[in-house]
């Protein structure tokens, strides 16, 4: 399974079978260059997760791919004259050959007088990798990769810790980072590393680079 970051949340999956990539937004760069999707799946609204400046053409480019999207994404969709499929939690898809599970439904509550769009996760290829979006929701069954969330007005490390030890994946790689100076990513990365559960790795991907996880 082959990983690459493009800053923030956005992550293109290569699983072998299938090409997948989750939440282009507006803090990422570089995803509009991609060809042979088998899917763009957006967890919310937000537009860190989705850029609707580039996400149109990104479509275009990739009119094979499926564009899968949480209930509170479907407006925004619409409005760009995009197809897309509406999931919800419980509801499990195929794409490219590989089983995608959705999960969760939330997202993580920034303050108790703002309204929370909903936030769809998704499991893929049952616990090789999972995007939470922003949600810290934990799925039932093992995961083999996690993509942790690293710094957001709705999060503060201790929650991302106990996230990452309740999940205890093989390796987590840190995703939205993108409101984070270098100092503040040195600093949060190693208390990663320092509090992650035996057994798990903390993989720091270099933007645009693959990795093979």
């Amino acid at each position: 399974m082959q990983i690459v970051h493009f800053g923030h949340s956005c992550v293109l999956l290569d699983t072998g079978s299938a090409r997948l990539l989750f939440d282009p937004g507006a803090f990422s760069a570089g995803f509009e260059e991609l060809r042979d999707l088998d899917a763009i799946l957006i967890t919310h609204q937000h537009f860190d997760h989705l850029d609707t400046a580039r996400l149109p053409a990104l479509v275009a480019a990739n009119p094979q791919a499926a564009l899968i999207v949480d209930p509170g994404s479907v407006e925004e969709t619409t409005k760009l004259g995009l197809t897309a499929e509406q999931v919800a939690p419980g509801d499990t898809l195929t794409l490219g050959g590989v089983e995608v599970a959705v999960v969760g439904g939330e997202h993580a509550i920034i303050h108790p007088s703002v309204a929370m769009p909903p936030n769809t996760g998704y499991v893929v290829g049952n616990g090789a990798f999972y995007h939470p979006g922003d949600s810290l929701f934990v799925p039932g069954g093992r995961i083999d990769v996690l993509g942790v969330p690293t710094a957001a007005p709705w999060l503060k490390t201790g929650e991302a810790v106990d996230f990452l030890r309740t999940v205890a994946p093989r390796v987590a790689v840190p995703i939205h980072e993108g409101l984070l100076n270098d100092t503040g990513l040195r600093l949060t990365y190693r208390w990663f590393s320092r509090m992650a559960p035996d057994g798990c790795e903390v993989e720091v991907l270099t933007p645009r680079e693959p990795a093979d996880l």
